[in-house]
């Protein structure tokens, strides 16, 4: 099948069995998924498009691998022990029952565009690519420092002089998964080469400090990678699978606060009195813990479990398990349904609390800095929180 180019994504080892094909929107097109040969593509064309020039013939092996990754945390550190001078709660009562005992939180004064720009320039760094070589920059963000996104200030940064599309996606704790896959269709699909995926969110600046079931489980940090292109034997995006559920929004939002000033004055008709005041603003984070939490366990192990069969890979095949660092009940729930050993899951919630978008990139570049994790290793990794959405990518780092 062709894809936005009339590329073909790269064919990985063909399946005992048969799969139905999963077909999804993406933005113009599609990316759909077959069953048969294995392959993930990114299409707008019709089907069948099968005569080729020359050099996308060539192209029809193209993959993209990741080769370079960062992080970036906050100076301030808050404790169990801080907290409970300002909220009635504790240490144990934290720890017990998430997981986190420290997180970073922004001052004030600090950016989280320069934040984002250090994880992204260490993942350059790692990577030996420079700034100018960079053709997309993708910024998963629900905590923008504009409003109509903070990315192109980050490619500003950067010293990207040739100007490459640099945009905003807003998925809240999925974000970092979606936009990993953006950046594999831009990939295979439109000849880019570096593409820089970063996830940075300042949750602590819409938490509620007074409200102890949500103040104590969010923190501040930024994770980036670089996907590069590749031969299909070096792909290192072997399958995904992404959902989203508008229903569920319900149970963690932060919706705009309504303006009741409305209310104080006299009405007279006029038009200006029907027009917004011009100082919109986010509420704080609402959220139930408990929906929430039976949502995750629920969703995630299966998507993951999807993932893996579009892979035609079994959990043994599965190096390391990365999720977003929400909740360790949360993980250890999961790792335990899928029977992945304590020992091949990465978590670092303990010392920095849920960052949204960031927390996937961050515990992946500890992970590898530390050696823990080494160039060719499978990896298995999920997101899921607000929309509600969820989505997982079995990946191969290096």
């Amino acid at each position: 099948m062709a894809n936005a180019s009339g590329l073909v994504a790269p064919t990985l080892p063909s399946l005992r069995r048969r799969f139905s094909p999963t077909l999804g929107v993406y933005r113009s097109g599609f990316w759909s998924y077959d069953g048969v040969s294995r392959r993930m593509v990114c299409s707008s064309a019709a089907q069948g498009a099968e005569k080729l020039s020359p050099a996308e013939s060539k192209a029809r092996s193209k993959g993209c691998k990741l080769v370079g990754c960062g992080s970036a945390l906050p100076s301030i550190q808050i404790s169990n022990d801080d907290l409970s001078e300002i909220v009635d709660t504790n240490d144990e009562w934290i720890s017990v029952r998430t997981g986190i005992r420290n997180r970073r939180i922004l001052s004030r004064k600090d950016s989280l565009t320069a934040l984002a720009t250090e994880a992204a320039q260490k993942a350059l760094q790692m990577a030996e690519v420079e700034p100018n070589d960079v053709d997309l920059v993708l910024l998963c963000t629900s905590t923008p420092e504009d409003l109509f996104g903070s990315a192109p200030q980050i490619q500003k940064a950067l010293g990207c002089s040739h100007n490459p599309l640099a945009y905003d996606i807003t998925a809240a704790c999925s974000g970092f998964l979606l936009g990993l896959v953006s950046a594999a269709c831009y990939i295979r699909g439109g000849g880019f080469n570096n593409v820089l995926v970063i996830g940075a969110d300042a949750l602590s600046r819409y938490v509620d400090w007074t409200d102890r079931g949500s103040c104590i489980l969010f923190g501040d940090a930024a994770g980036a990678v670089l996907l590069q292109s590749c031969d299909s034997e070096e792909d290192g995006l072997f399958a995904f699978d992404m959902h989203s559920d508008g229903e569920g929004q319900r149970h963690l939002k932060a919706g705009m606060k309504e303006d009741n000033t409305d209310q104080e004055l006299a009405t007279n008709g006029s038009l200006l009195e029907l027009l917004p005041k011009g100082s919109s603003s986010y509420s704080c984070i609402e959220m139930n813990g408990k929906e929430v939490f039976r949502f995750a366990v629920r969703v995630v192990p299966h998507s993951i479990e999807l993932a893996l069969e579009k892979a035609g890979l079994g959990v043994s095949s599965i190096d390391w398990l990365i999720l977003h660092q929400a909740n360790q009940r949360i993980i250890d729930a999961v790792a335990t349904r899928l029977e992945v050993p304590q020992e091949r899951v990465i978590s670092n919630l303990a010392n920095y609390g849920n960052t949204s978008a960031a927390s996937i990139p961050l515990a992946l570049d500890e992970a590898v800095r530390s050696g823990k994790v080494q160039a060719g290793d499978t990896i298995a990794t999920a997101g899921f929180g607000a929309g509600l959405t969820w989505g997982s990518a079995i990946i191969r780092w290096g």
